[in-house]
């Protein structure tokens, strides 16, 4: 059994039989009383962030979480259907469990799927991806009124601001965390 001192950002505890990811945490020793760490800690089934204090040297559970290479192949309905690249078994995964990552996949693109004992927990995607604008409005030269951007939709069907400049069929650099435009790729 590990202990407080083993926390890094990114591992999974196991905390009275939910599973949650830490995202940040820091060691604090305080002038007067015991050292303590606090953590932020996003629940992984439904995304709850919560402020968790433990004392320093408290044993806790880590969960054993084993991050596998998929490849999205398709959608099915509501559903998204990987495919793993070592034994090439296929899993279906409900849209609200693939998350945010829907905005950014497409078909033959690789992911990362964490599981936990058979089940998966999330789907990650490269900190960037490169997707073509299917549609945006002309820009106006020397209009600034918006702060020099306007709406793009992606060839995933998801819309983010991009500079006025930018033309349909271009491709851009987008953020998979959040969803901001990086700039434009040129081939």
């Amino acid at each position: 059994m590990a202990t407080t001192n083993d926390i890094k950002n990114g591992s999974v505890l196991d905390l009275e039989g939910q599973l949650w990811s830490v995202i940040e945490f820091q060691h604090v020793k305080p002038g007067k009383g015991g050292a303590f760490v606090r953590t932020k800690l996003r629940n992984v089934r439904s995304g709850k962030v919560v402020d968790k204090t433990f004392n320093a040297g408290t044993k806790i559970d880590f969960a054993t979480v084993d991050r596998r290479d998929y490849v999205y192949l398709y959608q099915d309905g509501e559903n998204f259907v990987f495919m793993d690249n070592t034994d090439y078994d296929q899993i279906s995964l409900p849209a609200e469990q693939v998350g945010d990552a829907k905005n950014y996949m497409l078909e033959n693109q690789e992911v990362t799927i964490a599981m936990h004992n058979g089940e998966a927990l999330s789907v990650d995607l490269p900190a960037s991806v490169v997707l073509e604008v299917t549609y945006t409005e002309p820009g106006l030269q020397g209009d600034r009124s918006s702060a020099g951007t306007k709406p793009a939709t992606l060839e995933t069907g998801y819309e983010i601001q991009v500079p006025l400049f930018l033309e349909q069929h271009t491709k851009v650099k987008v953020d998979t965390r959040t969803g901001d435009y990086l700039g434009r790729v040129n081939e």
